[in-house]
């Protein structure tokens, strides 16, 4: 049997594209907002760190263009993965498909993608609706970039088209990353998508959601792999990890948090009302289980707690996860820098880590 320390995943890190970097949580800092060069050094700052991918947000409301920044940062990069997030309610998918297919070639083939099932802006579909328009548009990105014919008639996309001739390095297509919390959400994940991502919850409800997610595939004929999305605060003791997060929440106006929290257009969804059961469930400290703190999510719409403590107890707190069923985590911090640093001192070079495969 594989020993937990001896099991691969797959380590990201986080671009704070979406207006989404601090000092103190809730306070705005010039330095720190979302700009090219901004977001392009947090990049290269993972690159040299060793994370194997990272993640390039998106928001419509919010920030920089995810795909023109890809794009751009991905002429920069030599080792590192990209994870771009597309909204498909702003996007037709053949000509995702080929733009999809020039950025992995840009890449030499390091490009991931995470779907978001986003609306069209301006308008609000029903969930229902909104994730089935998703699965299609997964299943066309999927036939075209395996380079098929595309014969499709669905509710929302009637499409007779030869796939692009720009393929992608591997004439595959990249793996598409989702996550969605709602039955419907997990429905489409388990339909069309690659791996399946979960925000910050406690390891009973992640044991119980990656259970459920496997009868789900299965009943597509289909497995999936299983990502964490969190954010990470490492020092070298336990008091130091506390004070720290302490500090960040220590400036912040709730109101100010809350309407940060009200800003994205996702920040009404079934995945967002579990970061605030959570919160909830908190005891004063904000802690809902050992090493999870849920104060970020004061401060923030969706991801909203923290893997906090020292080297040791971070690592155990992501076996602990593995040994669930994990195998790719998106992490960040705050500031997205400074924290990269920290965890690649003192967490990374533990951890047998490398790209996801399929």
């Amino acid at each position: 049997m594989t020993r937990l320390q001896d099991q691969q995943c797959e380590i990201s890190w986080f671009s704070a594209l979406c207006d989404d970097d601090y000092e103190f949580l809730g306070v705005p800092d010039p330095y720190l907002a979302s700009s090219w060069e901004h977001c392009r050094n947090i990049v290269l700052r993972a690159e040299e760190a060793g994370f194997d991918n990272i993640l390039l947000p998106s928001g419509y409301q919010l920030g920089l263009d995810t795909t023109v920044f890809a794009a751009a940062v991905a002429t920069q990069v030599q080792r590192i993965r990209l994870l771009m997030a597309v909204r498909i309610g702003e996007d037709w998918p053949p000509q995702l498909a080929r733009r999809i297919a020039t950025l992995d070639r840009i890449l030499g083939g390091r490009l991931t993608v995470n779907i978001i099932s986003s609306d069209i802006p301006g308008e609000t579909l029903e969930g229902g609706p909104r994730y089935a328009r998703t699965v299609e548009a997964m299943k066309i990105l999927k036939t075209m970039l395996n380079g098929e014919h595309l014969s499709h008639r669905g509710e929302f996309y009637q499409l007779e088209l030869d796939p692009p001739r720009m393929t992608t390095t591997s004439g595959k297509c990249p793996p598409l990353y989702f996550g969605g919390l709602s039955p419907v959400a997990r429905e489409c994940a388990a339909e069309a998508a690659d791996v399946y991502l979960m925000w910050p919850d406690t390891m009973d409800k992640v044991r119980e959601t990656v259970g459920d997610m496997k009868v789900r595939a299965a009943k597509f004929g289909r497995t999936l792999k299983y990502g964490y999305r969190a954010h990470v605060i490492v020092r070298e003791t336990e008091d130091e990890a506390r004070a720290y997060a302490d500090r960040m929440l220590s400036k912040l106006d709730d109101e100010a948090g809350k309407a940060i929290r009200e800003k994205s257009l996702d920040a009404g969804n079934y995945g967002v009302q579990r970061q605030a059961e959570l919160r909830g469930a908190a005891g004063g400290d904000g802690f809902v289980e050992a090493n999870l703190w849920t104060g970020i999510g004061r401060a923030r719409s969706g991801c909203g707690a923290a893997i906090v403590g020292t080297p040791d107890q971070v690592l155990t707190k992501l076996r602990a996860y593995q040994a669930e069923g994990i195998e790719a985590f998106i992490l960040s911090g705050y500031p997205h820098v400074n924290e990269c640093d920290m965890f690649a001192r003192y967490v990374l070079p533990h951890i047998q880590h490398g790209p996801l495969t399929l």
